[in-house]
């Protein structure tokens, strides 16, 4: 089964790609999408067109978003919602369901702790993922995404149904 974890962000949204075979986990893909435009409108649809092809490319069985988390003020939460938005929209219009995690759930799943910072997560995705090499911050946390959504599909044992249909 393959797995996509997505961080979204209007300027840098980091994709993430693993397959799950049981106890395995393997790192496919990782990157990050940095849509450009001078207006809101236009970077949206950049987003949308940059995760549309990622996902006809890699093909995931499975899916799923980091929730947003508002730390400064509403205008940026605002903003990183229309990009989360189209973060879940994309895997939701090739059939996916879209499994959502807050990031500190993310962290204790990944790291063990729900508060470590991005450099822990980072390391304890490249320890899970032999060979894995993160571009961005960004996509180290979409692949920490979808290890949390694989870790919850198969503790749920969701992953064999998901498997048979």
């Amino acid at each position: 089964m393959r797995v996509m974890g997505i961080d979204p962000g209007l300027r840098a949204c980091g994709w993430g790609v693993i397959t799950v075979d049981g106890p395995r986990l393997r790192h496919v893909a990782n990157g990050t999408c940095r849509p450009t435009g001078s207006d809101m409108g236009t970077r949206l649809c950049a987003l949308h067109v940059m995760l549309t092809e990622i996902l006809a490319t890699h093909r995931p069985d499975a899916a799923a978003v980091e929730e947003t988390f508002v730390n400064s003020g509403g205008q940026s939460a605002l903003k990183l919602g229309q990009a989360r938005g189209v973060a879940v929209l994309v895997p939701a219009q090739a059939g996916l369901t879209v499994g959502e995690y807050a990031p500190n759930t993310v962290k204790k799943a990944v790291v063990g702790v729900g508060h470590a910072d991005k450099a822990q997560v980072a390391h304890m995705v490249k320890m899970q993922l032999p060979g894995c090499d993160p571009d961005s911050a960004d996509a180290a946390d979409a692949l920490a995404i979808a290890l949390c959504h694989a870790f919850h599909l198969q503790s749920s044992g969701r992953l064999a149904a998901a498997m048979r249909a």
